[in-house]
């Protein structure tokens, strides 16, 4: 299933937004301290994986925290949901392609 995604890069932090009862959730509890996952956007050529290990956090300070990240990111905060988690992966990789102009060679710009 899709989610949106927001990195914090200096932290080496991914976070994902959710409810407690979501399969997500209940995948990364039965996983314990080393539920492994990976998280992936394709755009076109383009795409990107993360992956890491998860931990679920109920912190209300770090759930509103995740949905505000999330706001920016996405441009629309979701509605209040006090059923709503974050998932928070600490990133080991990451792995993607951009895609480049290619270089013209001689031959083309002539």
């Amino acid at each position: 299933m899709p989610v949106g995604v927001t990195v914090d890069v200096n932290a080496g932090v991914a976070r994902v937004i959710t409810r407690k009862s979501s399969r997500k959730v209940a995948n990364v509890l039965a996983g314990g301290n080393t539920a492994r996952v990976a998280v992936c956007q394709v755009d076109g050529g383009r795409w990107a994986t993360l992956e890491g290990v998860a931990e679920v956090c109920t912190d209300a300070a770090v759930v509103e925290d995740a949905v505000a990240r999330y706001g920016q990111r996405y441009g629309r905060t979701p509605a209040p949901d006090p059923e709503r988690v974050v998932l928070l992966i600490s990133i080991e990789r990451a792995m993607g392609q951009a895609l480049r102009a290619r270089p013209r060679t001689a031959q083309a710009a002539a």
